[in-house]
């Protein structure tokens, strides 16, 4: 008889992207916490040691790679997954996101840029991982996109259209490969506390000319719980995702915005 929720990790390898700060670290983090064993990729290499040498557990590493060079990513990913003994089980598909902006001010290269980052980066990806995770018979892939995949959202023209894309993208694998026991699933973060939250918001105080703690508290309005998420919260749904307990969910895209999504 269960005695509790399966969130063992212990023998999974995860690959976590845009895994120096944020979301990315914090669900490195958990799911070292877990058990798995953690390769932590980003471009930047002092974060990612620093990262690497916080997590509990042992036979962490770290890959230095840009998202946008998808030759040398696949390179460095094979020579990772070839040090995990053929196979890493669980991918977590993380990347910071664009600059804001009305969409018709959007060039068609920061359009091309973005679907290279995030959607062509994850099908790489996905690509290399899926053989292993067919042949383990468990694999978990987990998006952390935008809430925008359900209401756009004012002033992210570029980030709107590319996320669709990606949430579309996810919802078709997880039906390819629910029959091996693949699962595919996405987080939607609201406000988060993120580099890229308080770039956004000083962008938006230079626009307003108004001071980034008052466009905070007026963003901070538009959540019901009136304040805005930690790193941690969002990396709590990657990692049930992620485990044995969400074995019968896929193609399903969960916000964790404190309420202020405007769809169910």
């Amino acid at each position: 008889m269960a005695t509790g929720m399966n969130l063992d990790l212990k023998g999974r390898t995860a690959l976590v992207c845009g895994a120096s700060a944020g979301i990315g670290a914090a669900s490195a983090k958990l799911l070292a916490s877990q058990g798995a064993r953690v390769i932590a990729l980003a471009r930047r290499e002092e974060e990612l040691k620093k990262l690497v040498a916080s997590l509990p557990g042992q036979g962490h590493r770290y890959v230095v790679a840009d998202l946008m060079d998808r030759p040398a990513l696949a390179l460095k990913v094979k020579t990772a997954i070839g040090d995990a003994g053929g196979a890493i089980e669980i991918l977590v598909s993380n990347s910071s996101g664009p600059k804001g902006g009305p969409i018709l001010e959007a060039t068609e290269d920061e359009f091309l840029s973005v679907f290279e980052q995030h959607m062509l980066s994850g099908h790489t990806l996905a690509q290399l991982l899926v053989p292993g995770m067919k042949d383990r018979g468990f694999g978990r892939i987990v998006n952390v996109i935008s809430t925008s995949v359900k209401v756009p959202i004012p002033n992210l023209g570029v980030s709107n259209t590319i996320r669709w894309a990606v949430a579309s993208w996810a919802k078709t694998l997880a039906t390819e490969l629910a029959p091996y026991g693949i699962t595919v699933n996405s987080v939607l973060p609201g406000y988060t506390e993120t580099d890229r939250l308080f770039s956004l918001l000083k962008a938006s105080a230079g626009t307003q000319k108004r001071s980034e703690e008052e466009v905070a508290e007026e963003w901070k309005k538009h959540t019901p719980m009136r304040r805005f998420g930690k790193p941690e919260e969002i990396a709590s749904a990657v990692a049930f995702f992620a485990s044995p307990a969400a074995a019968y969910i896929t193609g399903t895209a969960l916000a964790v915005d404190g309420g202020r999504t405007g769809s169910l």
